[in-house]
């Protein structure tokens, strides 16, 4: 019986290292997604057109807006939803850039419900030029959006230029955005 003893001792902390070394992964797979200096996931649409799209706008759900109709000036495409944490974490860094007013920033409210999306800008504010809605999610299968927030630069003739996946940051918006901001507008013809 004095054999038993040892053994049930260290077999009651068994749990305690289990769970200790779960917190430990996820603390570490928290702390990679936060990471700024992660590069841009490629994206199969880059140098290609934005999928056609007619999708009703949040604030007006009888309007319906299309690809073409935002035609004519960039925009960034960030996709977004309340159930979303990271989107949270996100949007006073997107509020930020939205307010100095170099690109127009069109919300895309991903699987959401209407009053909660509703909501959730009346509590942390609205940045976007434009909220588009996709309730049932069928827009996001053309963009190849699998999770939010994702974020897409689109060049005035609607051809996709960049793609973020993960929440944007300000060195974000600094070492890539602005970059490709600036390029399209280097591109401009005179």
């Amino acid at each position: 019986m004095s054999e038993s003893m040892p053994r049930k001792s260290s077999m009651r902390w068994l749990p305690l290292v289990v769970v200790a070394a779960l917190g430990a992964l996820l603390f570490a797979g928290v702390m990679l997604s936060r990471n700024p200096n992660r590069e841009a996931l490629p994206s199969p649409l880059i140098g290609k057109p934005a999928p056609a799209f007619r999708l009703p706008v949040l604030h007006e759900p009888g309007r319906l807006v299309t690809d073409k109709d935002l035609r004519g000036a960039p925009y960034l495409l960030n996709v977004w939803g309340s159930w979303c944490p990271a989107c949270r974490d996100e949007h006073p860094v997107l509020t930020r850039f939205a307010e100095t007013k170099r690109l127009r920033v069109v919300g895309f409210n991903w699987k959401d419900e209407h009053g909660d999306a509703m909501r959730w800008l009346e509590q942390f504010g609205n940045p976007y030029f434009m909220v588009l809605t996709d309730y049932e999610g069928k827009a996001a299968i053309d963009w190849g959006i699998y999770g939010a927030p994702e974020t897409f630069l689109v060049d005035a003739g609607g051809t996709i230029r960049w793609k973020y996946v993960g929440p944007l940051t300000d060195a974000v918006i600094e070492s890539e955005l602005l970059p490709k901001l600036v390029q399209l507008n280097a591109d401009k013809p005179l």
